[in-house]
C-alpha cells in the first residue's frame, strides 16, 4: 500500500522504517530540510532493534509535502499532539477523497484537525483514525538513526466521523494488523496511555530530573508511591469512559506493569523491556518536553474537563494539572485542550454523539 508518514519525530521514523520492511511503500516528509538532509541524500534510515543493525531504503524521503500525501491511501502521522494545528493547515490544500490520516496517539486530534480543514475550506473527505499509544517504542540517536524497543501488539483505535468506521479500520489494518476497532474517536483518545503515565512520572520525579544530567523516569522514577497515583489516575479515566457509555476493554493501566494481566498494548512484560535499555535515561526540561505540553497540558487538561462537563470528580487529575500549571507558571486548565477551548462544552451528551457520528461536514459546530 502506499503510505505517507509526517514528520521527522521518534515515531515517524520508526514508522517509516516498519512499514517499509512490513512491504509498503512509504514517503516520508519532513519540514526541517537541514536537519533532514541526511535522509533525503541516502534515501534510508538506519534502524537498531532486536535483531541488530541496518540501513533500510525508503521509497521517498522529501520535503515536498504534495508529493508525499497525493495518491495515497493512508497518512501516519505520529507527531505531538501539539503539533497537529499546524499539520492540518499544512495538509488542507493536498488531501483526497478517501485517504485515512492516523494519529498515533491523538488526543482527541481528530476532532481538531477537522474542524481546521473545515476552516481553511478544505474539500476533501477524508476519515480520522485515532489510537492509544504510538505503535513502537522508539528514541532516535541521531538525524539518520532510530532505535526500536518494542512494538505495539493492541491498538484500540477509534475513527472520526464513526460512521466511517469499517472503512477507515479496513485500510488501517493493512499497515497496523494490531489495530482493534473501539466506539468512535472519543473512545479511542480516552485510550491515551501519555496522560496517565507520564504526569506522575515527571511531577512526582521533579526533583531528580532538575538536578541529574539524566534522569530515568521508567526505572528508578516509578516506585510504589508512584504507581499507586497512576492507578487513582487511570481510575478516573475508566469511570469518565463508562460515564460515557464506552465498553471495556478499558486497557488499565495495571496490564503494562503486570505480568499476569490481560495483555496491554505493547504486551505483556513491556514495563521490563523498556527499563532494559537505556533509551529513556534522559534529560527532561519540565517546561517544554512533550510530556508536560502533550500529556498534562492537552491529554490531562482534556481529561480533567470531561470530568467538570460530566459532573465527576477527578481529584487525581485535577490536582495533577494544578501542580503542572505551578511547574510552568502556566494555567494549563485555562489555555489547554478541554472541552471549552474546543466549543464543545456546551453541547449535550446527545449533540457530541452525533458529531462524533456524522462529522463536521454533516453537523457544524458553532
Amino acid at each position: 500500500m502506499e503510505i505517507a508518514v509526517i514528520g521527522g519525530g521518534n515515531g515517524c521514523y520508526a514508522a517509516a522504517v516498519d512499514l517499509t520492511e512490513k512491504g509498503h511503500k512509504v514517503r516520508l516528509w519532513r519540514r526541517d530540510k537541514e536537519a533532514f538532509q541526511d535522509v533525503l541524500e541516502s534515501q534510508s534510515i538506519d534502524v537498531i532493534d532486536a535483531t541488530g543493525k541496518r540501513s533500510v531504503p525508503i521509497k521517498l524521503a522529501t520535503n515536498d509535502l504534495s508529493a508525499a500525501v497525493q495518491g495515497v491511501k493512508l497518512i501516519v502521522i505520529p507527531l505531538p499532539a501539539v503539533t497537529q494545528e499546524a499539520i492540518a493547515e499544512q495538509l488542507t490544500p493536498v488531501l483526497e477523497d478517501g485517504q485515512v490520516l492516523f494519529l498515533p496517539p491523538g488526543t482527541f486530534g481528530s476532532y481538531i484537525m477537522a474542524d481546521i480543514l473545515q476552516k481553511k475550506g478544505c474539500k476533501a473527505n477524508v476519515v480520522f483514525a485515532e489510537t492509544g499509544t504510538l505503535p513502537y517504542l522508539a528514541r532516535k540517536y541521531d538525524e539518520h538513526t532510530v532505535s526500536i524497543s518494542g512494538r505495539a501488539t493492541r491498538l484500540p483505535t477509534g475513527f472520526f466521523p464513526s460512521d466511517e468506521s469499517q472503512y477507515g479500520f479496513d485500510i488501517l489494518k493493512e499497515a497496523f494488523p494490531s489495530v482493534e476497532l473501539v466506539e468512535d474517536a472519543l473512545s479511542g483518545a480516552l485510550m491515551n496511555a501519555g496522560p496517565i503515565i507520564h504526569p506522575p512520572l515527571i511531577l512526582m520525579n521533579a526533583g531528580p530530573i532538575e538536578h541529574f544530567d539524566k534522569w530515568d523516569i521508567h526505572n528508578e522514577g516509578t516506585q510504589k508511591s508512584v504507581r499507586n497515583v497512576h492507578k487513582a489516575l487511570d481510575e478516573e479515566r475508566i469511570m469518565i469512559r463508562e460515564a460515557l457509555g464506552y465498553k471495556a476493554p478499558h486497557f488499565p493501566l495495571d496490564d503494562h506493569y503486570n505480568l499476569d494481566g490481560d495483555e496491554w498494548m505493547y504486551g505483556n512484560g513491556a514495563h521490563e523491556k523498556l527499563v532494559d535499555g537505556e533509551d529513556w535515561f534522559e534529560t527532561l526540561d519540565l517546561k517544554t518536553h512533550r510530556y508536560m505540553r502533550e500529556d498534562i497540558e492537552c491529554g490531562l487538561a482534556f481529561l480533567v474537563s470531561i470530568g467538570d462537563w460530566l459532573g465527576i470528580s477527578v481529584p487525581t487529575a485535577t490536582g495533577l494539572l494544578a501542580i503542572a500549571s505551578s511547574v510552568v507558571e502556566e494555567d494549563l486548565r485555562g489555555q489547554g485542550r478541554t472541552l471549552e477551548n474546543l466549543r464543545l462544552s456546551t453541547k449535550t451528551s446527545e449533540e457530541l454523539k452525533n458529531i462524533l457520528q456524522k462529522g463536521l461536514m454533516q453537523y457544524e459546530v458553532k
